[in-house]
């Protein structure tokens, strides 16, 4: 079995043995098969070397029944997602040209989808092999899994959850008429850009309105996504009593999905940098309540995440203090850094799990 340096190892090769940190605690598990971003988890804890699984004497034959198995050994969630992704592509298309929705179809494929919900990890989960072009069906999917999420942390009767993940997928299907230069710019929207973009609630509501398997609550998410609760928001301009409580649902996981995945014309946001200014900026424009649910719940999750500091030092997220859920411990080989107490610091980047 031969051992490797960091440096030198490589995307996709498997490790043949434990991971062990300096304080004897396993990194990473035999048998996983390294990505870029575990290769930067390894420099950054120091780890000069490590064993691989040795690929010499393999015949061709059984490399390509190994090659087999790990496709068929794709998660049932992964294997959902990407189905979601191809027909929503299709939806999208179908509705820029005016065409009917397939709704059983995106029923069906979200039932399926969201059977598997427990692997999708709001902090954490990123989707696998995407690109800019594909945002809004990455964003569609992960609003209405959060969506999803939140609504069910919330308590809302079972009757609700599959129509408000069935808003959260089609709250911006008013998007397929946006022109994709607009859309694709890089640099800051001029004004009239910003209008024709805002139209896109207007133009998701009459594209819904007329569906039936769908309930009025996921027609009006489609127009209220981007109203707020005084009063500020657009294109009506309604209130926080006038909103619908799925439309309150969706415009936090909207937000939260949005400054958290990178797009055209703005870089990713950390998630707990999101969840601080959900928490602090955004009383008066979303639902407080929906927002302290969303922080509690999706921070509950967060022992034994690997996380990146604002000072690029890598950690172990250890404990977390109900009353500062943005803020936990992180333990740094060795050394706790209490965010609560170190305000200077923040958490940079979520990992994932060791």
């Amino acid at each position: 079995m031969p051992t490797v340096a960091v440096s030198q190892l490589k995307h996709g090769e498997k490790l043949g043995d434990n991971v062990v940190t300096k304080l004897g605690n396993v990194l990473f598990n035999k048998g996983k098969v390294i990505n870029d971003r575990d290769i930067e988890v390894l420099k950054a804890f120091l780890i000069p070397s490590v064993f691989i699984d040795s690929k010499n004497g393999i015949e061709p034959e059984a490399m390509e029944e190994t090659k087999a198995r790990e496709i068929h050994s794709v998660p049932p969630f992964y294997v959902e997602y990407q189905n979601m992704l191809k027909l929503l592509k299709r939806v999208f298309l179908l509705a820029n040209g005016g065409q009917p929705l397939p709704i059983l179809d995106i029923r069906n494929g979200l039932e399926a989808l969201i059977q598997h919900i427990d692997t999708y990890k709001v902090l954490t989960f990123t989707p696998k092999n995407r690109n800019l072009q594909d945002y809004i069906y990455h964003k569609s999917i992960m609003v209405s899994l959060t969506s999803y999420s939140l609504a069910r942390w919330h308590g809302l009767p079972q009757k609700d959850l599959m129509q408000i993940a069935l808003a959260g997928l089609l709250h911006d299907i008013g998007i397929s008429k946006v022109d994709s230069s607009i859309l694709e710019k890089k640099g800051r929207l001029m004004e009239f850009e910003m209008e024709e973009i805002k139209q896109h609630t207007l133009i998701g509501y009459q594209i819904l309105k007329n569906i039936s398997g769908i309930n009025e609550g996921v027609k009006l998410t489609a127009v209220q996504h981007h109203e707020r609760e005084d009063g500020s928001g657009y294109p009506l301009g309604v209130k926080s009593d006038k909103i619908h409580m799925y439309a309150k649902i969706v415009a936090i996981a909207d937000i939260y999905t949005a400054m958290t995945n990178e797009r055209f014309h703005k870089t990713a946001l950390s998630p707990y940098i999101v969840l601080e200014q959900l928490f602090t900026e955004s009383f008066g424009k979303v639902d407080p309540t929906l927002v302290q649910v969303f922080i509690n719940k999706s921070t509950q999750i967060s022992n034994g995440t690997l996380v990146k500091l604002s000072d690029n030092r890598i950690g172990e997220i250890v404990f977390s203090d109900r009353s500062h859920p943005t803020r936990p411990w992180v333990n740094v080989n060795g050394t706790i850094v209490n965010l609560i107490v170190d305000r200077s610091l923040f958490i940079q980047e979520v990992i994932g799990h060791i």
